[in-house]
């Protein structure tokens, strides 16, 4: 009875920030799992994005915004997958919020359509996200 009575105790004095930790789903298990329920293309494309985010930026952290994959630095969104059949488009994009500071002169590209993903394309991205999560 006193072992039961000190675990309670224990367990109301515990951590605060380890207890809503533990209460939250893993964001990246979140992303995986609306990934894996995009159509075809998109999905392909989403999966290729994330697999090359972590590559080339694993300090970006994975969650979903509005309900897409996205990728953040110290909870702010970085960068963004949009699926094509959601948002009823011919493409899908991949976008920078300003927090990426891909700043080039007076005018520069804050979002991409994606079709498909070949090396250059692949090599093009790895470099903007490790730009942006510098």
């Amino acid at each position: 009875m006193a072992q039961k009575k000190a675990t309670r105790q224990a367990s109301k004095t515990a951590n605060p920030a380890a207890k809503k930790a533990a209460k939250q789903p893993d964001a990246e298990a979140e992303v995986l799992k609306k990934i894996a329920e995009m159509p075809g293309s998109d999905r392909d494309l989403a999966q290729r994005l994330h697999a090359i985010i972590k590559a080339n930026a694993p300090a970006l952290s994975p969650k979903l915004w509005y309900g897409m994959p996205a990728y953040a630095r110290e909870g702010k969104i970085v960068c963004f997958f949009q699926s094509a059949q959601r948002f009823k488009t011919r493409y899908a994009t991949f976008g920078f919020m300003h927090e990426a500071n891909l700043d080039e002169g007076a005018m520069w590209a804050t979002a991409y359509a994606l079709k498909a993903l070949g090396a250059a394309e692949e090599a093009r991205i790895g470099a903007l996200v490790k730009k942006a999560a510098s």
